[in-house]
């Protein structure tokens, strides 16, 4: 039996753990996609306790807290730090064969160097040995957290109306070891069918200096901040999609629907479409003159516990994978870019692992341009970040287009605690590549094979986003 969770974890050969060893581990990490909060960054946060750290905002925990029986009250009510931390301990013991159980131990190990398996008979141990060392331990505030794991840049979540004052502060002050880069995730004034559309457009009329009156006008605003977040070092966007918009009207038919939803009136599935539809395609278009990446997150159904989003909100624990029909839809709005030849560098993600082979095959579709793995498919992502999702991921990719172009892992995180993450992922992508090699399946030559593997682990990102 080997030995939980050593040095060698996830790697089962020679191969796997020479290239882990000598070119994964210590690359940087180019954290390109995630959901850290920019004021805590620039106040260098430092947390009180490991509850705040991990429960404070983690969903997948609080899911799976739920699962196991605990109270809400434990999970996202008021109850003491420690019995929620009580909670996760008892949670854990139940958590075999899910990632977190892997991800729980390595940021114990990585983060405060607790070897410890949590459970209820050690936690108070496990706690108060946890919070002393978030307490004194200069590793374990936000910036000593990027030194220590070798962050070389973030890219976090950012509304286009956001004045982006915290970005701003970063810069301006240069004592965060990692660059902290806005992307720009135009959701609210893209998604017209969501109730809170019609509240949003005067924030982002206001932040852009722009009269929205039309669709058009839409456009110039999310164009003028979108150009703001560029000068602040902006090299992504991002969008939210349960499918890809494909209805193509007229300015003046969508200038129709926008006022419909301006006056209070339902719209048709097919009339909210054509909006999202102007919208996103006008926006590809300048994502390509920019120079920046276009991420498009497929497949995903938000907030179906009506009673719990009522009462918690997004981004609680509700979410779930969809199982509708992409192909058709992402040729019908790509091939409408290609005939302009607009098509942006992009990543396709989708939360449902039926995808993979349509986006796998369709983005090699809109290759070209002279760019080394213009169009991805991104990382496995949030229910498909798992160990069985990763290789499924990366072994589509390598049998479809060039796996040794993909630009690697992201953490989607809101937690500073998830950079042990990036490991885990490069373990299981060395484990791959080394069975492959160990089998003779492909030739192995440790300097060749080794710069493939630091390619996916950090050069690809950072040559794909800041190229």
């Amino acid at each position: 039996m080997r030995k939980f969770m050593d040095k060698d974890f996830l790697l089962m050969n020679d191969t796997a753990k020479e290239l882990f060893f000598n070119h994964a581990k210590d690359m940087p990490i180019f954290d390109y996609h995630c959901h850290l909060i920019p004021s805590q960054i620039a106040e260098d946060k430092r947390f009180t306790t490991i509850t705040e750290a991990w429960l404070g905002g983690d969903h997948y925990k609080w899911r799976a807290m739920r699962s196991n029986g605990v109270n809400e009250e434990l999970i996202t009510g008021n109850a003491d730090p420690f019995d929620k931390f009580m909670a996760w301990a008892g949670t854990m013991e139940n958590l075999i064969g899910n990632p977190l159980y892997h991800w729980t131990h390595l940021e114990l190990q990585r983060y405060f160097c607790i070897y410890d398996v949590l459970n209820r008979k050690n936690a108070r141990k496990i706690y108060d040995e946890a919070n002393e060392k978030f307490a004194d331990d200069p590793e374990l505030s936000v910036f000593g957290i990027m030194k220590k794991f070798n962050v070389y840049a973030v890219g976090t979540t950012d509304d286009p109306a956001d004045d982006l004052a915290m970005h701003q502060k970063i810069i301006a002050e240069g004592k965060c070891p990692a660059k902290v880069i806005p992307s720009f995730r135009p959701d609210k004034a893209i998604h017209i069918e969501k109730d809170d559309f019609v509240e949003y457009l005067p924030k982002l009329a206001a932040a852009a200096g722009v009269e929205i009156k039309s669709v058009d006008d839409v456009v110039e605003a999310l164009v003028k901040r979108l150009e703001f977040f560029v000068s602040l070092g902006c090299r992504a966007t991002d969008h939210a999609l349960v499918y890809c918009p494909h209805t193509f009207w007229t300015k003046a038919e969508v200038d129709k629907v926008l006022q419909k939803k301006l006056y209070g009136n339902q719209l048709t599935d097919e009339e909210a479409d054509a909006y999202i539809t102007y919208v996103l395609y006008a926006m590809a278009k300048e994502y390509r003159r920019l120079g920046i990446v276009m991420q498009l997150h497929f497949a995903s159904i938000r907030d179906n516990n009506t009673t719990m989003f009522r009462k918690l909100g997004p981004d609680t624990g509700y979410d779930a994978s969809y199982d509708g029909e992409l192909a058709k839809d992402v040729s019908t709005f790509f091939s409408h870019l290609s005939a302009e030849d607009m098509v942006p560098k992009t990543i396709f993600y989708s939360l449902n692992p039926k995808d993979y082979y349509s986006l796998g095959t369709l983005m090699g579709c809109y290759q070209g341009d002279g760019i080394p793995g213009k169009m991805q498919l991104g990382s496995g992502w949030w229910f498909c970040d798992h160990k069985d999702g990763m290789y499924e991921q990366m072994k589509v990719l390598g049998n479809l287009g060039l796996l040794s172009r993909f630009v690697g892992m992201l953490t989607d995180s809101r937690s500073f605690l998830s950079y042990s993450r990036h490991e885990y992922f490069r373990r299981i992508l060395c484990n791959l590549i080394g069975t492959w090699a160990e089998d003779g399946e492909i030739f192995y030559d440790e300097e060749q094979t080794g710069r493939i593997v630091e390619d996916i682990c950090f050069n690809n990102a950072k040559n794909y986003f800041e190229g």
